[in-house]
């Protein structure tokens, strides 16, 4: 096995696990990590991707972890369950020389990095946008995704930041659909019903296109402002809609940038600024794209042939990823 800390070789193994897959964001996620790996080839570095990918609980991903270290993989990227639980498989992962890289969702462990987008600020920056297309006042709801994922409650505690600061804007009620669509359109259709009043929604990618068809079904898209979501069926449903949406983007391909940075990492190379960001003190923030009604009919054309189901992306390349390193 090599070492993570100063390996030369030119052949990596590098193990991904993903403990949800309820979505097609996350196949394509992996998909993306995927064909990252194989164009380090290019390189002449011999990259081998291991995919463990299931609906598991936490110590159903910690297991994931344990097979990779007994593998003797070089390096895990892990979409953890948990930002918390981890933090003594990750130890045990450092003894044995493995780099570990969490993805899409922050961890603890003080023997992970963390190479993503802040999601508390892609929760802000939906709730800021919302707030200001309701010109500060109204009611709102919000549709939350998986309660407890440590990714959906930085989401959730960035909107919070942001309406406390419009005390003329009250968010009368909070409901979780699990990032389906679906349950999604089910939450929104309950919701209308019950508070038939509301100015606006904010609502989390995987949920957005059916919250909107319900707000659609009940005649309100002239009086609802919501947030929406980067896959394409929503961004054409938006343009030929003319829907009053705004949506921050979560790109698939934070694995794949995650990836990149493993590779160099295993290289012995260092980065130019270390990883110490955000609340655990070891994260690598990436950009957040935004699409709102001044860039929606770019990317509806940067989408075209794709389908549904496929998500607005972006990663690191190899070269972008290089730059970031001495």
């Amino acid at each position: 096995m090599l070492s993570a800390l100063g390996a030369k070789a030119q052949d990596f193994t590098i193990g991904l696990s993903n403990g949800w897959v309820g979505s097609e964001w996350r196949t394509q996620m992996i998909e993306e990590a995927e064909e990252a790996a194989k164009k380090w080839a290019d390189k002449g570095v011999n990259v081998e991707v291991v995919v463990q990918s299931a609906n598991v609980d936490v110590p159903g991903q910690i297991a994931h972890v344990r097979n990779f270290i007994n593998q003797g993989v070089d390096a895990i990227i892990i979409n953890p369950n948990s930002p918390t639980a981890f933090d003594p498989v990750f130890a045990q992962a450092k003894e044995a020389g493995i780099l570990v890289i969490s993805t899409d969702a922050e961890v603890s462990s003080p023997d992970a990095i963390y190479v993503g987008i802040d999601q508390t600020a892609w929760g802000a920056a939906g709730a800021k946008w919302l707030a200001e297309a309701l010109g500060g006042k109204g009611e709102v709801v919000a549709i939350n995704g998986v309660a407890g994922h440590p990714a959906n409650e930085m989401r959730v505690a960035g909107y919070r930041s942001v309406f406390k600061d419009y005390p003329d804007i009250k968010v009368v009620n909070e409901v979780n659909a699990d990032w389906d669509q679906a349950k999604g359109q089910q939450a929104m259709q309950n919701i209308l019903a019950t508070y038939p009043n509301i100015n606006g929604v904010w609502v989390q990618d995987g949920m957005a296109a059916g919250a909107w068809r319900s707000i659609m079904d009940a005649g309100k898209t002239d009086q609802i402002a919501a947030t929406g979501e980067i896959r394409k069926d929503f961004i054409d449903l938006w343009v030929e809609n003319n829907l009053n949406s705004g949506a921050s983007v979560n790109p698939p391909g934070v694995m794949a940038s995650a990836l990149n940075v493993a590779v160099l990492m295993l290289q012995g190379k260092e980065l130019k600024e270390p990883a110490t960001a955000g609340q655990y003190g070891n994260a690598m923030y990436l950009p957040i794209p935004f699409i709102d009604s001044e860039n929606v009919k770019q990317v509806h054309a940067e989408l075209e042939g794709k389908p549904g189901y496929y998500s607005y992306t972006s990663s690191l390349s190899i070269e972008e990823a290089e730059a970031l390193f001495k």
